[in-house]
């Protein structure tokens, strides 16, 4: 059995990553050891840390308590320090790794990644329960069987007031691209396969004199290969939470309602008028097949490579989004790029 190691120890590490693995423990008593121990040189300051888990300053005390052939790391730092992070683990021995997403922040970063990979041949996995739900299982069974006809375009909806955070000067999310669209992305990309980026919208936040550019909503639209068109909206300023995602068919419809928050682990699937609500802990449930698959699958089997593509493609998306955004000509606030013929409604 492996040990968790968790590299920061913020609203990811403490608060999900430490939930959802002692959920999928008490599922499966033998799937990792404890104690866990964390790296953070400021604990508590930013989330709770539980008593039971042994936090050191730095990777160095880490290693002498948790050497890297027993270790599974959570690298739960922000996205602009991540190949830092990474490069630090790896240097140290470490080779099963779990990175929060994005796997990174733009194409430098994301060669710096695909360098650290190609020099130690690390396990990585990056967290992407969208995509390993049970919700979005079902999704992809209604999409293959083929009962309401072939898909024509997904539209996603991925809001919440998100203010606190993004205005803390170590936030450490150059945009709203980098906050909640990881999830979304990846998610449409193993529904609908691989897409291009057709247009882009990044609007700032915006309170009394203060203002975060790129932090207030952010919008994107792609074409998939086989013709099936995506829309995702953001809104980091909305008075709600929302995680909708709608897929519309030749002949009918589909509706699901991912878990909104930590919160309550039930999401909905509505298809065609016909709703159903039922239980669905997919970071739990990402985290027992990951650590799974740790246990089971050698470094050089060709999944490892085919995971880390589809978020590298994840990047490179975003990446994409926040040039067309930054080069375009728009009013104070609010920038956006269309390609021609494109409609946003």
């Amino acid at each position: 059995m492996k040990q968790p190691l968790i590299v920061g120890l913020g609203r990811a590490g403490s608060g999900l990553h430490l939930r959802a693995l002692r959920t999928a423990r008490d599922r499966s008593p033998d799937l990792w050891r404890g104690p866990v121990v964390a790296v953070d040189p400021r604990p508590g300051e930013r989330a709770p840390v539980p008593d039971d888990v042994t936090v050191t300053p730095t990777l160095d005390e880490a290693r002498a308590l948790l050497p890297p052939d027993r270790a599974v790391v959570h690298v739960c730092t922000p996205p602009d320090s991540r190949p830092a992070v990474l490069a630090e683990l790896c240097a140290a021995g470490y080779r099963d790794l779990i990175v929060e997403k994005p796997l990174a922040t733009g194409d430098r970063e994301r060669a710096a990644v695909a360098a650290l990979r190609a020099r130690y041949g690390p396990r990585l996995a990056v967290v992407a329960h969208w995509p390993a739900s049970g919700l979005a299982d079902r999704l992809r069974a209604l999409i293959g069987s083929g009962t309401l006809g072939p898909l024509l375009r997904v539209d996603v909806t991925q809001h919440k007031p998100r203010f606190t955070r993004s205005l803390r000067p170590d936030d450490g999310h150059p945009s709203a691209f980098d906050v909640e669209l990881p999830h979304s992305l990846g998610l449409v990309l193993s529904l609908a396969g691989p897409a291009e980026a057709t247009g882009a919208r990044l609007t700032d936040l915006r309170i009394g004199e203060t203002v975060r550019p790129g932090l207030g909503s952010a919008h994107l639209e792609l074409l998939h290969a086989n013709g099936v068109r995506t829309r995702i909206d953001s809104d980091l300023t909305a008075p709600v939470r929302e995680r909708r995602v709608a897929l519309t068919f030749e002949r009918g419809t589909a509706v699901a309602h991912f878990a909104p928050s930590d919160a309550d682990d039930h999401v909905q699937l509505d298809v065609d008028g016909r709703r159903e609500v039922f239980r669905d802990d997919a970071l739990a449930a990402f985290l027992h097949r990951t650590y799974t698959r740790f246990a089971t699958v050698p470094a050089e089997d060709p999944t490892w490579d085919a995971d880390v593509a589809l978020h590298d493609d994840v990047v490179r998306l975003l990446d994409e989004a926040r040039r067309r955004c930054a080069t375009a000509p728009a009013p104070a606030g609010d920038r956006y790029e269309e390609a021609p013929r494109v409609a946003v409604r």
